[in-house]
């Protein structure tokens, strides 16, 4: 389970770069639903949700050691 997230200046800007707010963030890993998340390997996940106005937000992140999740990417998808 999810206890929080663990920002700082790398990750806020990488993870915001693509007009992906934190709060889209925050909420489409939060409300994850399955089949995620999905390991992609090197200790990553990936998680793809509906974000605000229902666009599709992919987001990859890392579980530190005290469940805080680290996001380093996080874009819209176009879902078929």
């Amino acid at each position: 389970m999810i206890s929080d997230f663990r920002w700082n200046e790398w990750n806020l800007e990488h993870a915001t770069k693509h007009g992906v707010s934190i709060a889209e963030i925050e909420s489409v890993v939060r409300d994850v639903k399955r089949p995620y998340p999905m390991k992609k390997g090197d200790g990553k996940w990936v998680v793809i949700g509906r974000g605000n106005g229902g666009r599709f937000i992919e987001v990859i992140f890392v579980v530190d050691p005290d469940k805080r999740v680290y996001v380093i990417h996080a874009m819209q998808v176009y879902q078929q």
